[in-house]
């Protein structure tokens, strides 16, 4: 054999904390388009509706909460129409929550393939995150048929001018949830209980996340304990995405600027966790 042949791939050990690697998940980019085939079709694969649940779940549950939150518990929107309003909270938290919840689960859901196939580990959480995109932009499809049917029947509902920022919005959640995702999932390698206290907190959560209030009746009704909200980044985000949805709202830039600045540090955290379980979660998982 030749000493001086080239190897076409090397695979070596991570030696940086913080390795994403682009160069090589760009190379296995065939590989994450399969995973995000199989994670949307299996989902709802053997299912009576199938994909309908992308929009009866957010349509139902927005049912629910102007039924109990608006006319039960009497929380005012003002001229936007509480349906709507409660809608438009829905579809972004639901792109959080499930993200999250998938990227927490990268290493023992895979665990099987991890064993026995090389490849970018990071390619798992990422292909989850992407796959669940397709959801998200069905339901705000969805939202955009409610959003023209209440503007058509005169109703004061009109975009921000700063509406293109929603891609920014988008892009806060996506971080902030693959970060949180890829710390969780370092635990989750070696207490399995982990996942079952992910899934019971991040129902518990979404009532402190401004999902079905704003964030100025949680000021004004909670009082004392109003921080347990204002201390909730996700909260933010989503009075954020809210205010470029309705002109009626004023702008909510804290969203915006400490979403971006915290989902890329705590992004880079989680990418830190993830290398270092990756090299040992295979002997514990």
């Amino acid at each position: 054999m030749n000493d001086t042949q080239e190897w076409l791939y090397e695979i070596k050990p991570k030696g940086k904390l913080i390795d994403l690697n682009l160069k090589e998940i760009w190379r296995y980019r065939d590989l994450m388009v399969l995973f995000i085939k199989r994670d949307i079709v299996t989902v709802y694969k053997q299912t009576i509706l199938g994909p309908l649940w992308f929009i009866i779940q957010p349509l139902f549950t927005s049912v629910v909460f102007t039924l109990i939150f608006n006319e039960v518990a009497g929380i005012d929107n003002g001229a936007i129409p509480n349906f709507l309003f409660n809608l438009t909270g829905l579809t972004l938290w639901s792109y959080f929550k499930e993200s999250l919840n998938a990227t927490s689960n990268s290493f023992k859901s895979n665990a099987g393939i991890f064993g026995k196939v090389y490849f970018p580990r990071f390619i798992s959480p990422a292909s989850k995150v992407l796959s669940g995109l397709l959801k998200f932009s069905i339901q705000l499809l969805i939202l955009v048929v409610f959003y023209g049917y209440y503007a058509y029947h005169g109703m004061e509902v009109r975009p921000s001018y700063y509406l293109p920022l929603l891609l920014v919005v988008i892009l806060n959640v996506i971080l902030l949830a693959m970060g949180i995702g890829m710390i969780l999932s370092a635990f989750t390698t070696k207490y399995r209980d982990v996942s079952l206290l992910v899934g019971f907190g991040l129902n518990l959560l979404m009532y402190l996340s401004a999902v079905m209030y704003s964030m100025d009746v949680a000021r004004d009704r909670l009082k004392d304990y109003y921080w347990a909200v204002e201390w909730n980044p996700i909260a933010h985000i989503i009075e954020s995405y809210r205010s470029l949805w309705f002109n009626s709202l004023e702008m909510y830039w804290p969203g915006i600027h400490m979403g971006l600045a915290l989902g890329v540090v705590v992004f880079f955290i989680g990418l830190i966790f993830f290398n270092r379980t990756e090299k040992t979660f295979i002997d514990t998982v």
